[in-house]
């Protein structure tokens, strides 16, 4: 796991799909509302690539009670192995990929430990429960879109 600091938290689901056909999802950020295990993520927004790479820059409608705007640039980005991106408080989002017989093993995480913000706000708020929670749903549905495929 590419781990960029002691403040990360993950969910791992061993996924019969290979490696590619789950990266193209994850790649493009119109499909991302279909995975979102939290329900925030409303859809692509703005001017989004259709597929992402390393420095894309990507907006998402959001609602979480009201509706928001958030905009990620993609950070890490090693094609069918990791794809990682950053919002406005840099926290990092990143997804890791790892063939295994019958299919992949998908590892998402969420690291505060590089955010502009302190860590202790997020562990105060309950970042890195809720996400250990919403991550666990985001590979479950992830699952179901490419398996079904």
């Amino acid at each position: 796991m590419s781990v960029t600091s002691d403040k990360v938290v993950s969910a791992t689901r061993d996924i019969a799909a290979p490696a590619d056909v789950i990266f193209d999802l994850l790649a493009d950020p119109s499909k991302h509302a279909l995975i979102d295990g939290e329900e925030t993520v409303q859809g692509a927004r703005g001017s989004s690539p259709e597929r992402l790479s390393l420095g894309a820059k990507f907006g998402m409608s959001m609602k979480m009670g009201v509706p928001y705007i958030m905009s990620s640039e993609v950070v890490e980005f090693v094609e069918n192995e990791r794809i990682a991106w950053r919002h406005f408080g840099h926290h990092v989002w990143r997804y890791e990929l790892e063939p295994i017989e019958g299919g992949t093993r998908v590892t998402e995480s969420f690291d505060w430990g590089v955010a502009r913000f302190p860590a202790k706000f997020y562990e105060l708020v309950g970042y890195p429960a809720k996400h250990e929670v919403g991550m666990t749903k985001t590979l479950e549905k992830l699952a179901a879109v490419v398996e079904s495929d």
